[in-house]
């Protein structure tokens, strides 16, 4: 691994989930969480207003499909707001109660039947992901992108921004060659960082400088 590499995991290598306190397993409850909180991320808001409006969603009850899905509209609502997710507060929480319903109707609560359903097809998933009332394409590549740290077959998955992040550093922009520069465990971290680096220039500059 090569200083810059080892730089950049060092100082931005956490992943969002990690951020929001999910502790990320091929289980319903972890893979619903990430669903949610890829969805909160998709919105033009920042990071760390999605990632403290997860928090308080999953604290009030909506850490799995059925417990978001029984929240109130009203309940996401207010925990959205106790996150400062406040500009789209109202819709965000109809599409979360939307989406909560169609992972039970679809996956019986369980994401761990996607896999299955897209053929481990990292194309095919993300189209299936899209499905989710409030994922576009960008809130797929999130979630693939967090993902792969438990679903293998989606490696190595570099959504648009990381791949930015690694042209400012002066990596690879092929998601092969730059998958190279990691162990396989350590590419959703590695993914992480480099969203942080196309977000934040200050830290591009500062790690370039390393």
């Amino acid at each position: 691994m090569d200083r810059t590499t080892k730089t950049l995991l060092s100082e931005a290598g956490h992943t969002y989930a990690e951020d929001a306190g999910i502790t990320l397993k091929d289980q319903p409850a972890a893979l619903f969480k990430l669903l949610a909180l890829a969805n909160l991320l998709s919105t033009r808001i920042s990071a760390d207003i999605a990632v403290a409006a997860a928090r308080e969603l999953f604290e009030a009850g909506g850490g799995t499909a059925r417990g978001m899905a029984n929240l109130t509209w009203q309940q996401r609502v207010d925990a959205l707001g106790r996150g400062h997710y406040v500009r789209y507060d109202e819709s965000t929480a109809t599409r979360l109660g939307d989406m909560a319903e169609k992972v039970m109707e679809e996956y019986d609560g369980d994401l761990r039947k996607l896999p299955q359903k897209a053929g481990r097809d990292i194309g095919t998933a993300r189209e299936m992901l899209q499905e989710f009332p409030g994922i576009g394409p960008v809130g797929a590549e999130i979630f693939c992108r967090e993902a792969q740290a438990v679903w293998p077959w989606l490696r190595p998955s570099f959504d648009s921004l990381a791949l930015k992040g690694a042209d400012r550093l002066g990596l690879p922009t092929d998601p092969k060659r730059l998958a190279e520069l990691v162990a396989e465990r350590e590419l959703a971290r590695l993914a992480s960082a480099l969203v942080r680096v196309a977000k934040d220039k200050k830290l591009a500059d500062r790690l370039v400088g390393a």
